[in-house]
This record gives C-alpha cells, structure tokens and sequence, in this order.
C-alpha cells in the first residue's frame, strides 16, 4: 500500500519492492495517487508486480466506490473496521478521514479476495486505509514508518495502529524511541535502515570542474523541512573571494521563492535550478560536485527528515557532506570523521563550515572517503532488505509461498 506510486523521491521504496520481489514475494502494489511525475526511475520498469490505483477522492469515481462500500459491507469484518472507524472520526472529524474509510471500502471489495498480506509504507494516511481494509477482509497487516508520518501523526493514532499492526519497522532510532514509548509492546516495532544499492551507485573517477569553481550541490524538494532558504542565506555569506557554484535538483511548493530569494540575496548567478531529474542525471550531477549540502530542519508542522537516502548516495560517490543533527543524520553522518554537522536553523555555522569545506580540498577527500567507507559497510541494501524479507518470512512463513501486498 503506498500514497503515490512512482514517485521519484522515494526510490527506496522501489528499492524495496524490488528486492521483496526478486526474493520470491507475489506482489500486487495498490496507490492512492496516480502518478505526478513525468519521468521513472529505471527501476521502476524492473517492478513487474500490478498496479491498483483507488480513487484519489471518493467524488471522482463515485460509482466505484459505491460498490465499494455495498460490497465490503457484507465482509464479516465490515462491523469491527466500521467501529475503529467511527472512534476515529470522532478524534478527527476530515474530509480525510472519510476518504480513507472510502477508499479501504475500495480495496476490500476489489482486491482482497487475491491477498495474503497487506504492508503499508508510511503510518498515516496508507496505514489508515490499510487498517480499514484489513478488518474488513480478515487480513494481517504491517508497516513500515517513515518521518513525516511518525511526526505529523498524533500519539492516540500512532498507537493504535501499532496495537493493531503485527509489526511495525522504522527508519532511524529516534523514530524508533518515538514509536516504542507509545505502544504497549516494543518489541513488534524494528529499526530497519534503507539500503543503497551500491551497484546503482558505482564509484568513478571525478574529474575536477573546468572553470575551477567548487560545486555545490543539494537533491531534494523544495519544502521547509530540507533547509534550503538557510543554505541560500548561507551562500550569500561566503567571502567574496570564494569561487564556488551551487546546484539544485528537486521540485517543490518552496522552489519559486527561493528562486526568488537566491534574486534577492544577488547570488543568482552561481545557481543551477534543475529541477525534478531521473535517477541518471542526478548520479552525474553527484559525480560532478565538491560538497553535498543539506541543512535538514524541524518544520512548523513538525514535519523533518529521517534519514535521507540522498546523503547516502552523495557519500557513495565520495562527496564531503554537510547537514545538521536532526532525526537520524546523525546515524549516518559523524561530525568531524565523515562528515560535518552543524546545529538546525544555525545559519553562520552553516556558513562556517562551508567555507571550511570550500577552502581546505583535503578536508574535503578525508571527510568523502570516510563517508563512502561507512555507505559501504553499513547501508548496503543487501544487508538491510535481508533484515525485511526476514520479517515478512517470520510472519508469512518461511518456506511457503510468498504472498504479500
């Protein structure tokens, strides 16, 4: 079960996917969005698995989800889904709410009868609808929790998912910490690192710029969470005898005011806007740079990063990284051995220490190499989609006929 599927900025969970299905699984993916990007990943067109998409908003297929709803009515299950769903209504009285009983009503009545298992990726709105449908068809059910949603989600709906799920994994360990404290049962909650996979991400020989400026470089969506109003005021305040280029790939709500910022601070010039990109351009773009920066934050909402697989893949190509202690940075990153962390929201040492960076070129190598050193022996993927393929084997059976979705 995913929100969107593809969606270019979350190849880890096509990672996954794929792993679960060249170890054996049968897999039925089941979205609900359509897709928004124009372009794929290539590893997207290595999933073979079928693709559901349920009604994006219950008005749109009206007819279908009125079948929907006639048919998982007559599920022995429906009355138990249709209780957990009125004391969640009760708490949060949406429009979205409603559309996720709506759309389970969809999955039960279409899909169930060919399942085994449903997985959720994410705990808010996909686990919501996952929840839902599970109840009604008599499946089991896990998770995977992310960021966003495990920090967006208040504790009375994290709690109960993870009293109903059979197990929940995580990202980081301070989703980890938060999603253990609310459940009655922490040993059903797994820290599971998303991997790289490092044949994807071969290292090759850099080659220095033409014009002899240190490119800078950041991968990611424009939203507050990432920073990057902080790393453009950052930039400004780099001496002017530096000599460096900043390049960003991702699109986002946030893009047009900082371009508009970038106008303001007069540093428009040294800046490459490149927007959403294929895997394949941004591995070049990665190849072509001095420093990855990304000064991840807290939002307003609450709203932060786990643990960016963009950080892994600059460190693979053997890039000094720069980023700041929050969610599971700090996981990845050590301050110092490989690579730098400043405090969130700290503009001057964010621009301290990129200057650091941009000044000393072996700084620069030592951080790199220590950071590609650590990919490599802690994030490879093989390892990490082991530790998940044995949880869905320990639930599923290990042995039987692989059947999930």
């Amino acid at each position: 079960m995913l929100k969107g599927y593809p969606r270019l900025s979350e190849t880890f969970i096509a990672q996954e996917i794929l792993a679960l299905q060249e170890a054996g699984f049968d897999l039925h993916l089941i979205s609900l969005r359509h897709p928004t990007d124009p372009a794929r990943h290539p590893i997207h067109d290595q999933i073979t698995a079928p693709v559901t998409y349920l009604p994006e908003y219950l008005h749109q297929e009206p007819w279908r989800v009125l079948r929907g709803w006639q048919k998982s009515r007559a599920l022995p299950g429906f009355p138990a889904a249709w209780s957990a769903f009125r004391a969640d209504l009760a708490r949060d009285r949406t429009r979205n709410r409603v559309r996720r009983f709506g759309q389970a009503c969809v999955l039960a009545a279409e899909c169930a009868a060919g399942l085994g298992h449903l997985h959720a990726h994410f705990i808010h709105t996909p686990a919501s609808v996952t929840r839902y449908a599970s109840l009604m068809a008599g499946l089991r059910w896990t998770c995977s929790a992310h960021a966003k949603d495990i920090w967006t989600s208040p504790d009375w709906e994290l709690a109960g998912k993870l009293a109903d799920s059979a197990w929940t994994v995580t990202c980081t360990q301070t989703g980890l910490d938060r999603l253990r404290a609310l459940t009655g049962d922490p040993d059903r909650v797994h820290l599971g690192y998303h991997g790289l996979d490092l044949e994807r991400f071969p290292l090759v020989k850099r080659k220095p710029a033409s014009d002899g400026a240190v490119r800078i470089l950041s991968v990611g969506r424009a939203v507050e969470k990432k920073g990057f109003d902080l790393l453009l005021e950052a930039l400004a305040r780099l001496p002017a005898d530096l000599d460096w280029h900043f390049t960003h790939i991702g699109g986002g709500e946030e893009l047009t005011a900082l371009q508009r910022q970038a106008e303001t601070l007069d540093i428009a010039a040294r800046i490459d806007w490149r927007g959403a990109l294929a895997q394949d351009q941004v591995l070049q773009a990665y190849r072509e740079a001095d420093i990855f920066a990304l000064p991840c934050r807290i939002a307003r909402s609450g709203d932060r990063d786990g643990l960016p697989n963009v950080l892994m893949e600059a460190q693979s190509q053997r890039i000094a990284c720069i980023s700041t202690d929050v969610s599971g940075v700090g996981e990845l990153i050590e301050n110092g051995v490989s690579g730098l962390l400043v405090p969130p929201d700290d503009i001057d040492a964010l621009a301290r220490d990129l200057e650091r960076l941009v000044r000393n070129p072996r700084l620069r190598q030592r951080l790199a190499g220590q950071g590609t050193r650590i990919v490599g022996e802690r994030f490879d993927h093989r390892v990490t989609n082991a530790e998940l393929i044995a949880l869905f084997d320990a639930t599923l059976g290990a042995g039987a006929t692989r059947k999930a979705a």
